[in-house]
């Protein structure tokens, strides 16, 4: 072989590796397990048409389970700190963080079947609460559902003095106008504390019956009275961002856009079917409040959401109006 033909193939080999080198892996922490809906429903989905839409030069892996760090609360400061590049959690879990975007939990303010849509008509109002990330995702969730071990609850003074798990302080606050005890704990906790008795419930969506197996530790799940709705997010290390190319930068956005989508779409069908697989358990009651039982609840939404808006104080109340009028 000639001296020229030994440098061409070299100069070759050297190409393909630096074209190799070129494709950025991005981490994604999920605290969830890798069965939960949301891995095969949307993660997947997204990193998917990451590598698609990049064609290649960005890719996505998958950290479920913990992997990069336990616990779901931390989420947003791993990406803060780039331990990972990308992260899920919920707003709710660093509550003074996202003050305004946190007003889309309070009960009424966005539905539970456009909530997604009414955020993203509006997503200007909640940007700057993301100013030390990039917001890649944002989406609603479905009502949160009172799943209790051992009391059914048909009115707010069946709550008086229990402990109820709240995925925030919102739907702490509500627990407590309803005469509960509000408990903040992350959701990967809520199987051990009611099983054990730390809890008497908690606050969470129907797609915990599976999702988290609260169908094997809760006896009663009440349903029917307005709610909180919990905002989930996905978010990526800012400077991991922008060290992207702006073609490549443009692929994340549609991705995360798409996410939110699917996302909003995966959580609400999981969450009805939770609340009818419940139904279906051996010794299991689902409590489906009449309008008067509802109303004894509902009751107190309006204090509640009086509170929350003064204590954001700023322009709280015109988010709020604008949400509601979308």
């Amino acid at each position: 072989m000639s001296i020229f033909k030994t440098l061409a193939t070299a100069a070759l080999g050297l190409g393909l590796i630096a074209g190799a080198a070129s494709a950025e892996e991005l981490k994604f922490a999920n605290f969830m397990a890798p069965t939960h809906p949301y891995v095969a429903g949307v993660f997947e989905p997204f990193a998917t048409r990451v590598d698609e839409l990049t064609n290649g030069d960005v890719t996505v892996r998958l950290y479920n389970g913990g992997e990069l760090g336990a616990g779901p609360t931390d989420q947003y400061s791993r990406v803060v700190d780039g331990v990972t590049e990308l992260a899920i959690g919920l707003p709710g879990y660093t509550a003074s963080t996202f003050p305004v975007t946190l007003l889309t939990e309070l009960p009424g303010v966005i539905t539970e079947q456009g909530g997604t849509e009414t955020i993203w008509n509006h997503i200007d109002l909640f940007q700057p609460e993301f100013r030390r990330v990039k917001l890649i995702g944002l989406w609603s969730s479905a009502p949160n559902l009172l799943y209790m071990r051992d009391k059914a609850v048909h009115a707010p003074a069946d709550l008086k003095g229990l402990n109820i798990r709240v995925p925030s302080r919102t739907t702490g606050l509500l627990v407590e106008a309803w005469g509960g005890n509000p408990v903040s704990m992350p959701v990967s906790e809520i199987y051990n504390a009611m099983q054990t008795g730390v809890i008497d419930g908690a606050m969470i969506d129907g797609s915990a019956t599976h999702a988290f197996k609260l169908g094997e530790v809760a006896n009663h799940l009440t349903t029917g009275m307005n709610s909180t709705i919990s905002p989930f997010f996905i978010v990526m290390n800012r400077d991991a961002f922008e060290g992207l190319s702006a073609e490549d930068q443009a692929a994340l956005e549609k991705a995360g856009r798409e996410a939110s989508d699917l996302g909003h779409q995966v959580q609400v069908s999981e969450a009805a079917k939770g609340v009818e697989a419940f139904a279906a358990m051996p010794g299991k009651e689902v409590i489906r409040l009449t309008p008067e039982e509802a109303a004894a609840f509902d009751a107190v939404d309006a204090g509640v959401a009086e509170k929350v808006i003064a204590e954001t104080g700023g322009d709280a109340g015109s988010v709020v109006d604008t949400l509601k009028a979308d």
